[in-house]
């Protein structure tokens, strides 16, 4: 298979099949004909086209090329409230029907609901701007595998003290799709991903140590060069050697950016309707409460150029809009599709199916080295590990390594420690926010330093 046809998405999957929107519309008015003869109140139907590559290189040798194909319709019709979906990965006209006979035989056997049904037809999109989202990497293998392994070689050969490799890859996506309901709608929307990324491991007399590094764009000319993502993973892999046991008990924490990111998606799930309608969220009630300090704002950004959760229509075809979601440190909106919406009195905030592009944004922010001065003798993060959030009451602990500051500067890395505290309190307590704002995420944030956590060690 050659690097072309991966991204060839135009072209039919089988001969049955036609062109997506072509596919969709199709679908929606089999499902009014079938409407008006059984009760199908409302339908709706996303399709979803994907292809792509990803080779995998280590100790200096092609390990695995593997391609990636991938459809999906799902179907959902709603019949006196009820709610039947159906999803198949065939789009022959056959399997299409048998997909369509199936929700509706679904919802005819589920416990009706009043919150159930589409987004209000006055609230579908209708401003569709160009989002570049989407640029396919004409590359053929064999140049993905040199771009791989010249990754690979260049942490390999950084330091003596790199003494194995997990490996470097070169990854690349292409995938489009349509989103059609009843009201009429039929949105498009497409996009492709591309990756680099390179995985060491270092070693001293102390043990050895494993750390990685990658770069990911919707363009392959945004990328970092290769070989510095495999510089970068020696230098973090390296900078783990000679560890120490830091001192317990509570201190400063700066999350790096790219472990900030993952703080932030906590705040965002809670703020989510489907926690706030089951009362699982720590911010139930939480509108028009500070929960940052006054100097600090949570934005979306979907209509953001190249970003990594554009979009110009949400799940449900809703139009999608920059807005606050904490703003001066008070929480101004939650996260709703119109089924949550509906649960909780209120309307939907087009995030049926996530957050699109979220982004902390401070009054200012500071350098590394500004961050570290104020912290003056603290834990810096740079890996979690574990699942100790929990969301309900906002309680955190999780497993970290990282680096151990005294007097502003790094003293040394620590590992197999913990972090406990209350997302409330830390999320009050951040003091600063680092200028290193990391574009690769949907989630988009600097360094995160906190006033005070607790810090314990293993026994």
């Amino acid at each position: 298979m050659s690097t072309d046809s991966l991204y060839d998405l135009t072209a039919p999957l089988c001969e049955q099949d036609g062109d997506l929107p072509e596919i969709a519309s199709r679908l929606i008015e089999k499902a009014r004909k079938k409407g008006r003869k059984i009760g199908i109140d409302a339908a709706e139907v996303g399709i979803s086209q994907g292809a792509g590559y990803t080779v995998t290189v280590r100790l200096g040798d092609v390990e695995t090329t593997e391609f990636h194909q991938d459809v999906s319709c799902g179907i959902t019709v709603y019949v006196n409230q009820c709610k039947g979906s159906a999803n198949t990965s065939d789009l022959s006209i056959a399997a299409l029907d048998e997909a369509l006979d199936a929700a509706f035989d679904i919802a005819r056997f589920a416990q009706p609901d009043s919150c159930h049904g589409l987004a209000d037809a006055s609230l579908m999109a209708t401003h569709m701007p160009n989002l570049d989202l989407s640029s396919p990497w004409g590359m053929a293998l064999d140049q993905a595998a040199e771009m791989a392994l010249a990754c690979e070689d260049a942490g390999r050969g950084f330091d003596v003290r790199i003494v194995n490799s997990e490996g470097a890859s070169l990854s690349s996506y292409g995938g489009r799709g349509v989103y059609a309901n009843t009201h009429g709608f039929l949105g498009r929307h497409n996009g492709t991903t591309h990756s680099i990324g390179c995985s060491l491991l270092s070693e001293d007399v102390r043990g050895k140590h494993r750390d990685y590094w990658y770069t990911a764009a919707r363009r392959a000319d945004a990328l970092d060069p290769a070989v510095s993502v495999g510089q970068r993973a020696a230098e973090r892999c390296l900078a783990r050697l000679g560890g120490e046991t830091p001192p317990t008990g509570a201190c400063p924490v700066l999350f790096e950016s790219e472990v900030a990111s993952g703080l932030l998606g906590s705040l965002t799930s809670a703020l989510s309707g489907g926690l706030l309608y089951r009362h699982e969220s720590f911010l139930e009630g939480a509108l028009g409460t500070r929960v940052m300090p006054a100097w600090l704002s949570v934005l979306e950004r979907p209509h953001l150029k190249g970003g990594a959760a554009s979009a110009s229509f949400d799940g449900e075809g809703v139009q999608t809009q920059s807005k606050s979601i904490i703003d001066a440190g008070e929480v101004v909106s939650y996260l709703l599709s119109s089924y949550s919406a509906r649960r909780l009195s209120m309307e939907t905030t087009g995030n049926a199916g996530g957050v699109h592009n979220l982004i902390l944004e401070p009054h200012t922010t500071k350098t590394r080295r500004e961050l570290l001065q104020e912290m003056g003798r603290g834990l810096i993060v740079r890996e979690l590990m574990g699942q100790g959030v929990n969301l309900v009451n906002g309680d955190y602990s999780r497993g970290v390594s990282g680096f151990w500051v005294e007097n502003g500067d790094i003293a040394y890395p620590v590992a197999e420690v913990t972090i406990a505290g209350n997302l409330r309190d830390m999320f009050l307590g951040i003091v600063g926010v680092g200028d290193d704002l990391d574009p690769r995420r949907r989630v988009r944030t600097g360094s995160i330093l906190i006033d005070s956590m607790v810090l314990a060690t293993p026994a």
